[in-house]
Order: C-alpha cells, then sequence, then structure tokens
C-alpha cells in the first residue's frame, strides 16, 4: 500500500455504511464543485466486469475485500475529486491506515452516519447489498453497531443523513469543506 502521492489526493473521501448516502451526496457534491465523483465499488465492478453482489456470491466476501483493498489504495493516490468508499473498507486496517493518514495530512473524510429505521427504510430489500443476507434489519442492526467504530476511526467529520432530504447533507458537506479550506 503506498499512500497518496502529495498533491494528487482526493478532495473529499465520504465513508459509511451501505444506504447512508454515498453515492447520492457524493455526486452531487462533486457537481456542485466541478470535479469528478468516483466510487470504489464501481472500480472494482470496472476491473472484474462483475458485480458486487456476483463478486459476493461467485467468490466471496474475503476475495472481494481483498479486491476493496487495493481499490481504496489506488483511488486515495490517484483521485482528485469525491471519493465514495464501499461500506465495508474501513474493515481492512491497510485502509483505515490509509484513511488516517490522509486525514492527518489535511484530508477530509466524511463519514455519512445513518440511522437504524432510515437505513433500513432506504436499503428495503434489494439483492444489490449482498452483505445484508437473509434477515437485513438485523444484519443492518449489527453492521452499523460493529462499523460505527472504525467509521469514526478514519473520519475527521460526521454528518449524520437519517431522516434528512439529500440537499440539506449536501449543503453540510460542502460548508464543512469550507470550513477545512479556511484557515
Amino acid at each position: 500500500m503506498t499512500a497518496p502521492e502529495p498533491g494528487r489526493r482526493p478532495l473529499l473521501v465520504l465513508v459509511g455504511p451501505p444506504s447512508s448516502g454515498k453515492t447520492t451526496v457524493g455526486t452531487a457534491v462533486a457537481e456542485l464543485l466541478g470535479v469528478p465523483f468516483r466510487d470504489t465499488d464501481a472500480d472494482i465492478e470496472d476491473v472484474t466486469g462483475q458485480t458486487v453482489a456476483d463478486l459476493f456470491v461467485e467468490r466471496g466476501e474475503p476475495f472481494f475485500r481483498a479486491l476493496e483493498e487495493q481499490a481504496v489504495a489506488r483511488a486515495l493516490g490517484a483521485h482528485e475529486g469525491v471519493l465514495a468508499l464501499g461500506g465495508g473498507a474501513v474493515l481492512s486496517a491497510a485502509s483505515r491506515a490509509l484513511l488516517v493518514g490522509y486525514g492527518r495530512a489535511g484530508g477530509t473524510v466524511v463519514w455519512l452516519d445513518v440511522d437504524l429505521a432510515s437505513a433500513a427504510r432506504r436499503v428495503g430489500l434489494g439483492r444489490e447489498r449482498p452483505v445484508l443476507g437473509m434477515n437485513p434489519r438485523a444484519t443492518l442492526r449489527n453492521l452499523l453497531l460493529a462499523r460505527a467504530p472504525l467509521y469514526g476511526e478514519v473520519a475527521t467529520l460526521t454528518v449524520p443523513t437519517g431522516g434528512r432530504e439529500p440537499g440539506d447533507v449536501v449543503a453540510d458537506v460542502a460548508a464543512a469543506l469550507r470550513s477545512r479550506a479556511t484557515p
């Protein structure tokens, strides 16, 4: 794993559980700022030619997580816009170390924090969330509890998304970026 090159780092990294709004908020913030948006799950799908859900089923979670760790390192080292990480990217100690280093170097990592009720409403029963398995609500609850300390470890800022309109979350993230950029 390599650290992001000086001067070549994302403007913003979004982390959070499935259904927290990383893609929706990230796309809108990138558009607002006039920078590109990148999603590491999409990177993995582009490289493998398979969906994340199919990779989980056909190759297993450990295989996917190894690809995810590589995708995070590549994106942190090369992307200059808004970067959204897959919900489980923080499970990797190597990825967390890169994110903490990025934050310490002045980068912004926003944890889009979502409550269980809002997350459950957003997720529904879609098959595109393979990690949620057979009992999505219970699995999601456990996932939120288990990963919260990991998101907290890497985040330089937390923005709640539960029960809020995407535009309000986008405004909070953009305001936070402006305040971090101003000495």
